[in-house]
Parts: C-alpha cells; sequence; structure tokens
C-alpha cells in the first residue's frame, strides 16, 4: 500500500476529524486520506481495500460531481463493522470528498427495534387473548384487535372507557376494587369472573394484570393485563361435575339395590314391632270394660307405635337422603354418628356372609366439613370391599372389618376400614384406584375411583396399605383445615346438620 503521507492536502482532510474520510478522483478512485482512516486500516495488508466503500462508489462520485451536490447516508459494511457514507463535491475540482461515520451501533439498534416491533404487531394482532393497557383507575389506554372476539368492541372504542362500562357482571365491582387493591400492595393481580359480551351473551375470562411503577416513588402510574376467554374450559367442567354427579346417583342406586335385604331387615324390625304392639293394643281394649287396668297397657303399647314408626321414618328419611340428585352439598358431618349409621346399613349383608362389623370411634366424634350423602356413599362401598375381601379369604367361617376414626400426630382426621381378606402388593394397591380396573366378574371398577375422587372433592385423600391382621386398610385422610369445628360441640351432631 501505498503511503500517500507525502501528498496529504491538510486544507481538505481534517486530520482532526474522528471519522474516516477520503479525497476520490473521478471513477472513485483514492488519492488521500485522513488519519483516522490510516488508523482504520492500520490491521489491513495488500491494497487500499474496495469494500470500505460502497459497492457503487463509482456511480455515487459521478452523480455528486455530475449534479454538484452531496449524496448522504450510504451505507457500507466493513468487516463486523457498518459505515454510513457522504459523498461532497469539491467547488471547482473534479473531486469528491467521501466522509463515513461509524453507524454499527445505531442500525444494528434499529434493526432490533425494526425486528421487535414487527414481532410485537405479529403477537398482537394475532393472539387470541386480549392484551390491554390501562390508567391506575381502570380505563383503557389501548387494546389489541382481540377485543372484538372477546368483548364486540374494536381497540378504538375501547380507549378511554371505564372497566365497569366494559366489563359487566355479577359482583364485579367488588372484585375490581379488590384487584386494584391487589395491585397496589403487589404489582400483580388475578381475576376470574363471569362477564357480559356487548351481544349479551355470558362469558367467563380469566384476567392477570401487572402494574407498572414510576421509578422513585413506586406509584402505579399504568396496568397491564391478559385476559382469555375460558367458557369453553367452565363449561366443560361443569358438564363433567354434572357428569360426575350423575354417574354417583347411579352408583347409589345399584348400592341400595344390593343392600336390598339389609334395607328390608331395618324396615322389617320396626314394622313387626308396630303390628305386634298394635295388636296387643286391640286386645287389652277389648277387656278394658272387665278389667279397666288394660287401658294403661294399651296407652303403653301406643307409645312404643309411635316410637317404633319414628325409627322407620327415620330409614326411610335416610334412604331419600342417600337416593338424592343435586349439587354437593358441604356442611360440618360428625364421623362417629355417620359411621354407625353406614354400619346399620351394612349390618344384615355383613352378617349373612359370617363377616363382624366393629367400630372403634374416637371420643370426642371427630368433626369435618364434607357432603354427608356421598360420605355415606363412600364408606357404604369401603365396607362392601371389604366384605368381599373377607369372603374370598375365609369362606364359610367368621371374619372382622374394623372402621376406626382417630386424629393422628399430624392433627390429621383418619377414617380406616381394615378387613381380614387376602391383601394386595404394591402394584395391586396402585391398580385399585384406576377407574375400570376390577378383580370382580361382574364389577364396573369405578367404586374405589369414584371413592376416591369424593374424597379428594373434601380436600382429603383416599388411599390403601396392608394390614397387619393380612388384609387392606382403606383409609380416608383430611388435613386439619378439614376440622372445622371443636369434637366437644358437635359429639351428638348428627350427620349432615349444623351443631
Amino acid at each position: 500500500m501505498t503511503d500517500p503521507s507525502n501528498h496529504r492536502r491538510i486544507n481538505l482532510l481534517l486530520d482532526s476529524d474522528p471519522q474516516p474520510t477520503l479525497l476520490l478522483e473521478v471513477g472513485a478512485t483514492v488519492s488521500d486520506w485522513n488519519q483516522a482512516t490510516q488508523a482504520l486500516l492500520s490491521s489491513h495488508d495488500g491494497p487500499f481495500p474496495e469494500d470500505l466503500l460502497p459497492t457503487n462508489a463509482v456511480a455515487l462520485v459521478k452523480a455528486a460531481l455530475e449534479q454538484g451536490r452531496a449524496i448522504e447516508n450510504v451505507e457500507s459494511r466493513f468487516g463486523s463493522r457498518i459505515y454510513l457514507w457522504g459523498f461532497i463535491p469539491l467547488p471547482g475540482q473534479h473531486q469528491v470528498l467521501a466522509r463515513g461515520r461509524d453507524a454499527t451501533d445505531d442500525i444494528q439498534n434499529q434493526e432490533r427495534a425494526v425486528r421487535s416491533n414487527r414481532l410485537y404487531r405479529l403477537i398482537t394482532e394475532n393472539t387470541t387473548d386480549l392484551i390491554s393497557r390501562h390508567a391506575p383507575d381502570g380505563h383503557f389506554i389501548d387494546a389489541t384487535p382481540a377485543s372484538w372476539r372477546l368483548l364486540g368492541y374494536w381497540p378504538e372504542e375501547l380507549r378511554g372507557k371505564a372497566l365497569e362500562d366494559v366489563f359487566q357482571g355479577d359482583n364485579l365491582a367488588e372484585a375490581l376494587a379488590h384487584t386494584r387493591h391487589r395491585l397496589r400492595e403487589d404489582g400483580y393481580a388475578t381475576l376470574t369472573a363471569e362477564l357480559r359480551h356487548r351481544d349479551g351473551s355470558r362469558r367467563w375470562f380469566e384476567i392477570a394484570s401487572r402494574a407498572i411503577r414510576e421509578t422513585y416513588t413506586g406509584a402505579v402510574v399504568e396496568v397491564i393485563s391478559v385476559s382469555r376467554d375460558i367458557t369453553a374450559r367452565v363449561e366443560s367442567e361443569e358438564q363433567n361435575r354434572l357428569l360426575a354427579d350423575e354417574l354417583a346417583h347411579t352408583a347409589r342406586l345399584a348400592t341400595l339395590g344390593e343392600l336390598a335385604s339389609s334395607i328390608a331387615h331395618e324396615m322389617n324390625q320396626p314394622l313387626a314391632s308396630i303390628v305386634n304392639f298394635a295388636s296387643a293394643s286391640q286386645r287389652f281394649l277389648k277387656e278394658a270394660d272387665k278389667h279397666p287396668g288394660r287401658l294403661a297397657k294399651v296407652e303403653d303399647g301406643l307409645q312404643k307405635i309411635v316410637h317404633h314408626a319414628n325409627r322407620a321414618s327415620e330409614v326411610i328419611k335416610r334412604l331419600r337422603a342417600f337416593l338424592r340428585k343435586g349439587q354437593k352439598r358441604m356442611a360440618p358431618v360428625s364421623l362417629n354418628a355417620v359411621i354407625s349409621d353406614v354400619v346399620r346399613l351394612c349390618h344384615w349383608e355383613a352378617e349373612k356372609n359370617g363377616v363382624r362389623l366393629q367400630e372403634h370411634l374416637a371420643a370426642p366424634s371427630p368433626v369435618i366439613a364434607a357432603d354427608p350423602v356421598l360420605l355415606e356413599q363412600v364408606l357404604i362401598n369401603l365396607i362392601r370391599n371389604g366384605i368381599d375381601a373377607n369372603l374370598e379369604a375365609h369362606a364359610g367361617s367368621m371374619s372382622h372389618i374394623v372402621v376406626t376414626t382417630c386424629v393422628n400426630d399430624q392433627q390429621e382426621t383418619l377414617i380406616q376400614v381394615t378387613d381380614e381378606g387376602t391383601g394386595l402388593n404394591e402394584e395391586g394397591i396402585r391398580q385399585m384406584f384406576q377407574p375400570f380396573y376390577t378383580s370382580k366378574p361382574k364389577g364396573l371398577g369405578l367404586g374405589l375411583s369414584m371413592s376416591r375422587s369424593i374424597i379428594e372433592g373434601f380436600g382429603g385423600f383416599l388411599d390403601a396399605i396392608p394390614a397387619s391382621t393380612g388384609g387392606l386398610s382403606l383409609i380416608c385422610r383430611f388435613p386439619t383445615s378439614q376440622n372445622r369445628l371443636s369434637p366437644n360441640r358437635t359429639q351428638d351432631t348428627q350427620p349432615g346438620e349444623t351443631p
């Protein structure tokens, strides 16, 4: 490379200029350059690098000379750097001053901004969720086009509108006030609410919001929200709940059919007593003229008839409650009372199959929040599974099933049903709770799976462990939070009743 230092034209090329500057002849031939250019080329060997100037430098020099005007911001890429060049014709000469500016950072930032803006537009214009900006008081600042599909408003219609004017729904004002409080305190809040579309249809939305704060004061200056339509999910969950209720009701019908002999036995006892006492009372009435003392026995007989009639009525009332359909009704439940009712209901079937039911109940009775009817359904299912297991292992001989309630060291409330069957290994225990898995020839395999779902719906868990009897212990475990009331206050509470 020729050293141009001997003929550098100081007046034309300002060596104090930190940017590279070249003197170009016609045809873009380089005749001189300044110190900034020299420093730039110091690591370059060989002839002057043509890629330092724009690829169309010849045409640019010609245009600048012929038109007598400067041509600016022409890009070239030299190595990893990007330069913007200006071509300035020198008055009265056939030479052009080419001045470059290192614009690498500016252009790369601009390219990143363009890509980011393109990505932002791609997301905001095509996302199915509504992304919106709000003032601290909730007024819309801006929104994405999804607002039309989700709310029935175009973004330009929403600007300046209050949330309360757009998000209409029951108890929504209170929910929005709570959300604003959470945004001020925590900077983040979520809200699930049923809202009304502009066309009047009802929809469920899940809204996540984040507060943007002022740097120095920490005050909320803006809120960014993402709103998702979860109507399909909510409706699906509702359909699943209705299906589960229907399935549970069908299972209760099947259970009562299988327990028909027990129910008949429990009803026959008070009815037979009523007939006996009524017959005796009639006989005593016929003898009352000759023996007035017989009237006292008639009165006693009538009292016993009332007692046994009430007992039969209670049986019918329990059966009607057990068969009812409808939403789950959570209430404080005395476990001992529920278990006693269930044991009484299963007693006849157990005795018929040579199984003795035993109760080991905690005193005072533990109390949990549950639906008493569904809890009865679970316990009947567990006891009847135990009866089947005992029959398999002790056909023709007496066996036992023990139902226990207690509160353990972790303050968990436990209901435990222990049989004397053949038991299961770890894999068998895992499979027994899977839907449609059964070892019974006529079984559906839904009892234990449904029972676990019901207990989980109460906030508990149903599991099984090997028992010291050789069989299994099925354990309903309820956490501390389920112990809603003091047991001392609810020892005599009937299932489903609030003390």
